[in-house]
């Protein structure tokens, strides 16, 4: 089966169930406009076996235009809409890409591919033009890796790996109905928003609200609106949600009292005082617009206090995790009774992991195998001759370690993990957490370094204007006692400026340890 073919199935199970939700349109009446759209893509010159690009924000003509390239028997490139013209050349020239679908605020001169306006109204679908024949392993897109730790890799998917993850996605079923609305604020050139919501969608018959911004007055008058069912966001964004929302609790409650309540809400429901809990939960819950039952955390670890903050509210919340190399979710967490850090469940159906090369604290390399993994880089046959081996799982690159509950939990980078010279290994992540709460902290990477031929834990802090060299060193030093001492990051730099990041928010710490060295980070202490 290719990705036509499974919208079709969706289609016929659930013809009249919208699928984009804001703009009224059924799975019924979307496989007409992607035929009119596959009609003037042909009449563009797209052939069976092209490459074209998808340069576009979470807009109706994003997933009409991927569907008809895929009618046509073509492999959709999917570009990242914050990289730059120099980037674009290179992904074009790389992939043989000739032609760009894209709105038109991204259009600039260039030999190396042709635009088309992504925006630009069809006409009517010739009735003679047939879905191309495709083979379930013929590739179906074309991404490049975040790079968060070194150059972007192309990373092929074929119909076959996006089919199976959708199939896979029926571990959910649990929490998402046909009918229900999942909100799209995503970026669907990202295998997270894509996998969610489009994926998750054409599984269970449901809709998808697009939102081309990140603007949170618009989300939130969206919740108002559309009551949306399932919510994915990064685990930044949830952060952000909570602190709203224990902002608007302590306007409207003693925070002691609601506090109380959202521990032991149970609890207090079985003795008879279920009308408190509700008190403290409905105007939370209503500003996600009231229906929603599932929250979707991806593309990041979530902190713990961050998914029981949610639960305590009546909300299931689950981390799921995923690279690119495997179209997303790979693994998805199960509620727990008990909150263990990081932790973002086991293997989907048709997927195995293994756990390799455990130190003494039971930390070990993700290996993956299954129907969602790539069969390797495109181009590549070094790399892909490290990250395979002889039984087809791939490494990939995260360290992870297992609770008593048998979920895997997310420990680091492997190229992150920093080595000390005594031996010992400090992971980044652990870390950032920790200072990522320091008020006036904006953001934070924290990184292996060399400082008078010493290897220490590095950090570099993005803050606030206001906060000042001193003001820092008491908070780090402060938050340094809550880990051993050996872990300590004691060598540091700040700046007022944004760290660099990835799409998911990701910072790219191979950037900021480079512009560390080329002395863009001036104010330290070491």
């Amino acid at each position: 089966m290719n990705m036509y073919q499974l919208l079709e199935r969706t289609a016929s199970k659930w013809p009249d169930n919208l699928f984009l939700v804001r703009e009224r349109v059924t799975f019924a009446d979307f496989i007409d406009l992607v035929r009119a759209r596959a009609t003037s893509l042909r009449d563009a010159g797209v052939k069976k076996g092209d490459v074209v690009g998808v340069l576009s924000h979470n807009i109706p003509e994003f997933p009409i235009t991927l569907f008809a390239i895929w009618y046509l028997g073509g492999t959709a490139l999917l570009l990242d809409t914050n990289l730059t013209p120099f980037e674009y050349d290179n992904m074009t020239e790389t992939t043989k890409c000739h032609l760009v679908c894209a709105e038109k605020s991204f259009f600039y001169k260039t030999k190396n591919f042709e635009f088309y306006d992504i925006t630009k109204k069809d006409g009517k679908a010739d009735a003679s033009l047939k879905p191309a024949t495709l083979e379930s392993s013929d590739v179906a897109t074309l991404s490049f890796t975040s790079g968060s730790t070194g150059v972007p890799k192309v990373v092929p998917l074929t119909h076959f790996n996006l089919v199976e993850c959708s199939n896979s996605l029926e571990d959910m079923s649990e929490w998402i109905k046909p009918g229900f609305i999942m909100y799209g604020f995503l970026p669907m050139y990202h295998i997270f928003g894509f996998a969610v919501e489009i994926l998750a969608t054409l599984h269970y018959g449901a809709g998808v609200l697009l939102q081309p911004t990140v603007n949170p007055k618009e989300i939130l008058d969206d919740f108002k609106t559309y009551r949306p069912h399932v919510i994915p966001a990064v685990p930044r964004l949830w952060e952000v949600f909570r602190n709203k929302i224990i902002d608007n609790i302590k306007s409207q409650h003693k925070w002691w009292l609601a506090s109380f309540v959202l521990k032991y809400g149970k609890l207090l429901q079985k003795i008879g005082l279920g009308a408190l809990v509700r008190k403290v939960q409905e105007p939370v819950l209503a500003v996600f617009g009231g229906r929603a039952k599932l929250l979707i955390a991806g593309g990041a670890a979530t902190k713990p206090e961050v998914e029981t903050f949610y639960e305590r509210l009546g909300l299931t919340f689950i981390q799921g995790y995923g690279l690119t190399e495997t179209v997303g979710p790979i693994c998805i967490s199960k509620p727990t009774k008990k909150r263990f850090p990081f932790a973002f469940g086991g293997p989907t159906t048709n997927n195995e992991c293994e756990i390799r090369d455990k130190n003494e604290d039971g930390v070990g390399v993700l290996w993956v195998r299954g129907h969602q993994v790539f069969g390797g880089y495109m181009n590549n046959p070094a790399v892909n001759s490290e990250v395979f081996d002889e039984r087809g799982f791939f490494n990939t690159g995260d360290m992870v370690t297992m609770d008593k509950n048998g979920e895997l939990h997310f420990a680091g980078r492997k190229k992150q993990v920093i080595v000390l010279d005594s031996g010992k290994n400090v992971y980044p992540d652990e870390l950032e957490a920790l200072f990522i709460e320091i008020p006036g902290v904006k953001n934070v990477a924290v990184f292996e370094h060399k400082v008078k031929n010493k290897t220490v834990t590095y950090g570099v802090f993005s803050v606030e204007p206001d906060m000042t060299i001193e003001k820092l060193a008491a908070a780090v030093a402060a938050a340094n006692k809550k880990v051993a001492s050996y872990k300590w990051v004691t060598h540091f730099a700040m700046t007022t400026d944004d760290l660099p990041t990835t799409s998911t928010q990701k910072v790219k710490h191979h950037v900021v340890r480079q512009n560390l060295i080329d002395g863009k980070y001036p104010i330290r202490k070491e």
